[in-house]
């Protein structure tokens, strides 16, 4: 059986982590994954969402034509980073890369798209070796998933031949997965009261933060639910000490299993910011967006069930859990694809000391070539 070239990785990694890549700005990602898939075989497709959102790239699409009659598999990862991604310098130490300590290292998302192409060129390999042909595989590598999947969720599905996929974008160690994420709902709340000289004249002000400090008594935050999560995070209010304060704007979040109970949370938060405003006299205006919609796969899809085979012929936990975080498996969800969002050996992401372990990277590249097999004619 053929195995994941580390040094071929390691080199692709650090190579990838070099490039400026912040969401909207992966033209260099995407130049290079276009030259790497074209040579791997695959017949590549760039869509102009660029143009979209005014980025510098678009999504990339392959497909890798196979022999069998084995049902297409969908792999993605994505190619953007978040701030601070610029001038980004990975230091290999001990099987292990990291960042020098100014940006994020880029492991999420580059240990998927790494362990992605490994796993395919591993069987490519096997099938030079005589081994049955597996079906299609396709792969998707998105624009702009850090800020709530805008790449994937403005993507042509139409092309998608696949109705399972894995996405390789979650922390950890090779053999967990979640097959569950959450809506992600973001608010925010503007008061607007009447300005007046605190000391003078407080009788005729109307103060905009004593109305949210009212109501924010008044929400329960932190784990609401089992299913749900509310936070308030920002407040910005006031001009000066001696000023009854005229405006205040408040934003936060809602996550939840459940898309129905996270709209029920977000009315309860503007109901009750309208109250208190009423209460003293002071002007509202609430809006709220739907970042991504959960989902929810089942333990027994097909998805699932390759998953926990491949894992357990590489000695893999197979662990399917949840996730409080999105990824583009949200949108695939909404499109009628059934995924799992992989771990894929990246730690402390979102940090300036996020790292990734070359071993890990290894398991997850034969992962990829194990759940490929699953879908094996054979």
């Amino acid at each position: 059986m053929t195995g994941a070239d580390i040094n071929r990785m390691t080199e692709q990694f650090i190579a990838l982590s070099r490039m400026d890549s912040e969401s909207f700005h992966e033209e260099g990602v995407a130049a290079w994954l276009k030259e790497e898939l074209t040579r791997m075989g695959f017949v590549v497709y760039e869509d102009d969402v660029g143009k979209h959102y005014g980025s510098e790239a678009g999504n990339l699409y392959g497909i890798l034509k196979g022999e069998g009659s084995a049902s297409p598999v969908l792999f993605s990862a994505h190619m953007d980073t978040v701030k601070p991604g610029i001038g980004k310098v990975p230091i290999l130490k001990d099987g292990r890369i990291e960042s020098e300590g100014e940006t994020v290292l880029g492991a999420d998302d580059i240990c998927g798209i790494v362990e992605n192409l490994e796993g395919i060129r591993i069987v490519k390999a096997e099938e030079t070796e005589g081994k049955r042909p597996a079906g299609d595989i396709e792969v998707l590598f998105t624009i702009a998933e850090e800020v709530y999947g805008k790449g994937a969720a403005v993507f042509d599905f139409g092309r998608i031949k696949s109705k399972d996929a894995y996405v390789l974008d979650m922390s950890g160690a090779p053999g967990a997965a979640a097959r569950k994420a959450p809506s992600i709902v973001s608010f925010e709340i503007e008061l607007k009261g009447r300005a007046s000289h605190a000391g003078f004249k407080p009788e005729a002000g109307i103060n905009a933060l004593e109305a949210a400090a009212k109501a924010i008594a008044r929400i329960r935050q932190g784990r609401v639910s089992e299913e749900s999560t509310l936070n308030i995070g920002t407040i910005e209010a006031g001009r000066a000490d001696n000023i009854v304060a005229e405006n205040c704007r408040c934003t936060g979040e809602v996550r939840s299993f459940s898309h129905e109970e996270a709209l029920s949370l977000v009315e309860h938060v503007k109901k009750t910011f309208a109250e208190e405003a009423e209460a003293l006299g002071a002007e509202i205006r609430f809006t709220h967006t739907v970042r991504i919609k959960a989902y929810e796969t089942k333990e027994d899809a097909r998805v699932c069930r390759h998953f926990r085979s491949a894992c357990r012929k590489l000695g893999l936990a197979g662990e399917l859990k949840f996730t409080h975080g999105g990824s583009d498996n949200n949108i695939f969800a909404q499109k009628g694809i059934e995924g799992i969002v992989v771990a894929n050996g990246m730690y402390k992401t979102h940090s300036t000391t996020e790292y990734a372990l070359i071993d890990d990277m290894k398991t997850g590249a034969e992962l990829v070539a194990a759940l490929i097999r699953e879908r094996q004619d054979i």
